[in-house]
């Protein structure tokens, strides 16, 4: 997945003239939006379906104002972690009404900033999915069941996740503005609803959706007596100022969404102070097509392929970026349908303009490596930030000569697809494959393959965060037993998922055991009459599992 980091913008000097309110953008900072100092840098957004650079300008943020939504979170903090659970919850479920209510106005935004279609991806999908992860934010605020009470009533111990009391910083990527943004996504309705302010920052390529987002975020917020500092904005620093933000023992956690280079930086500057940091950096998540499903449904397996790999420009995190599979029967159909879909394909365009370069380059890449060309889209008619889809293919002796070489990521509508001689080579490919969100294979309806399968997936599995059968991985539905996360450098943890409700939530938790605590003292959830559940009570030295949360249900 790509992402700008912390990087600087070129400074665009913008003539006079504009329209009020097209100038110079404030950030939100303890509750006050606040102008750009008077020296500050400044960036635009592009529109990418003409390449044009969009009217307002928003500041490049010095260490000053940074310093400043550290020192206004870290006052909030210890109060958000003591504020009532429905409270939080009221305010994600204002928050979500107040999307709602403006949705045609911020899908109009996003698209302008995006190039991806207001209706068909933001009205009916995305927004939909953001208001699903707010209200489930709140109903785990509600319950409390992130917090997974243990209670041992013979040893007098109890124990249960509890804030950090400390601001969680958010960074979303690029490629949603909604679903994943620093101030309305997921990360962000996690950190809320266990109890913790929200630094967020912007994404350069969709600023203005994200202020409009923090405009409204702050409304309900007030209205629902939150502090000041809960919710701050900025949206851009220079990586100095980034790395030593994300490097500050004020901060309780990061959760970041966005490149491997940039989540690596972010992850050193966190991991020297020891703050928790949670990443989603993708990878290339390899879709593996056994040889006796290959032979029964080619065409309908290229079909889904072709349908995941150009979907939304290519511009997923689980975009299936690599295809293994093995050179025997219904090869030449699977290439034939794929070859003819993508040399036709005309791609909208994607969201910044250095998208379709790095393309290009991450092609060029392959082929100097020795893999060849199986299709390449037309090339652009139009101005804008427009890719030509491709398809690559390499022999698996050639891959296993530098697989390292032939996983890096390509974002965009692009894929490559190795072929091993036989299912020995085959096999061979699996044990060098590289850490990715999912992991995806093929096999037939008939068990033909079910031996293969077992031999693969015992190789597959500890490699990737979710394993699908029979289905490409683009798409990652809002649900308890999803997992959006797995090894490194995939994820930041194989033990953590960005996406799913009460598990994601409980990356912001401390561990926190009281012992022999008298029990007027006791958190509520710990206390023997608690209205809610423990997860294990102890009783004369017998544990018992206690009812299943409903969110896990």
């Amino acid at each position: 997945m790509s992402a700008l980091l912390f990087a600087r913008p070129p400074r665009i000097v913008v003539a006079s003239g504009y329209l009020v309110g097209m100038g110079n953008q404030p950030l939100l900072i303890d509750g006050e939006w606040i102008a750009a100092s008077a020296d500050a840098d400044f960036f635009n957004a592009s529109a990418p379906a003409t390449g044009e650079s969009l009217p307002e300008q928003f500041p490049v943020s010095p260490w000053s104002q940074l310093d400043h939504l550290l020192t206004s979170a870290a006052r909030d903090a210890r109060e958000l972690a003591q504020t009532s659970p429905v409270q939080l919850a009221s305010f994600l479920e204002a928050y979500a009404d107040a999307i709602v209510t403006h949705t045609d106005e911020l899908a109009t935004l996003a698209s302008r900033e995006s190039g991806l279609p207001a209706d068909a991806r933001f009205v009916q999908v995305e927004i939909p999915r953001t208001l699903k992860q707010l209200r489930d934010a709140a109903a785990c605020a509600r319950d409390q069941n992130w917090r997974q009470p243990v209670i041992d009533t013979t040893a007098n111990l109890r124990t249960q996740l509890e804030p950090l009391a400390k601001p969680i910083l958010v960074m979303g990527p690029n490629n949603f503005p909604f679903a994943y943004n620093g101030i309305a996504g997921g990360d962000f309705a996690a950190a809320i609803a266990t109890g913790h302010a929200v630094i967020a920052k912007a994404h350069p390529a969709h600023p203005g959706t994200t202020q409009r987002l923090a405009e409204l975020a702050h409304e309900a917020a007030t209205t629902t007596g939150l502090p000041s500092a809960t919710v701050q904005l900025f949206y851009h620093c220079s990586n100095e100022d980034g790395l030593r933000l994300a490097s500050d023992p004020r901060l309780g956690a990061i959760g970041f969404t966005g490149g491997e280079k940039a989540g690596r930086a972010i992850k050193a500057a966190a991991d020297a102070t020891g703050t928790p940091a949670y990443f989603e950096m993708s990878g290339v998540n390899p879709v593996g097509i056994l040889p006796g499903a290959l032979r029964e449904r080619p065409t309908e397996i290229a079909r889904a392929f072709c349908e995941s790999s150009l979907l939304g420009v290519g511009q997923f995190c689980t975009n299936p970026g690599l295809v293994l599979t093995t050179d025997s029967a219904g090869l030449d159909r699977y290439l034939e349908r794929v070859r003819a879909t993508f040399a036709e394909h005309t791609s909208g365009p994607m969201l910044t303009a250095a998208l379709p370069r790095e393309l290009d380059d991450a092609v060029q890449g392959l082929l100097d490596a020795g893999a060849t060309l199986v299709a390449r889209g037309p090339a652009p008619s139009a101005d804008g930030f427009y890719p030509r889809p491709a398809v690559l293919r390499v022999d698996a002796r050639t891959y296993l000569a530098d697989p390292a070489r032939f996983q890096r990521e390509m974002f965009g509508p692009a894929s490559l697809l190795v072929v091993a001689r036989d299912a020995d080579e085959l096999r061979t490919v699996y044990e060098h494959l590289d850490a990715s969100l999912t992991g995806s294979l093929y096999s037939a309806a008939d068990g033909n393959d079910d031996a293969l399968y077992d031999e693969l997936v015992a190789r597959l599995a500890p490699r990737v965060g979710r394993l699908l059968n029979d289905k490409m991985p683009t798409g990652v539905a809002v649900s308890p037993a999803m997992m959006h996360g797995g090894p490194f450098p995939a994820g930041g943890h194989p033990g953590f998922t960005a996406v799913g409700m009460p598990a994601s939530l409980r990356r912001f938790g401390a561990l926190r055991c009281y012992d022999h605590v008298r029990p007027h003292r006791l958190p509520p959830t710990l206390q023997d009459r608690s209205p809610f559940p423990a997860l294990w009570r102890c009783i004369d030295g017998t544990w018992t599992l206690g009812p299943v949360p409903a969110n896990d249900r």
